[in-house]
């Protein structure tokens, strides 16, 4: 089970990360429990500086703008 955190304060950017992340997991057969986190503080504690974020099994995978398909689907493969 991979523990999926989409980091960012709601912003269109971040809620379509959050839909991609799921339908990759899904689309690939992999069972993730997937978290988002809002909070400024939260956020920060993991250096990420701009948003959307991703963090996978607690490793910052993704900083900043919507993250491409085929790295999505190798970031939850390994």
């Amino acid at each position: 089970m991979k523990d999926i955190k989409v980091l960012g304060p709601g912003c269109k950017r971040c809620q379509t990360t959050e839909e991609m992340v799921k339908a990759a997991a899904s689309e690939l057969g992999i069972e993730a429990t997937v978290e988002k986190i809002t909070d400024y503080a939260e956020m920060a504690k993991y250096g990420i500086a701009s948003t959307p974020g991703i963090v996978i099994d607690g490793k910052v995978v993704h900083a900043g703008g919507l993250p491409k398909d085929d790295d999505l689907k190798r970031w939850l493969r390994a």
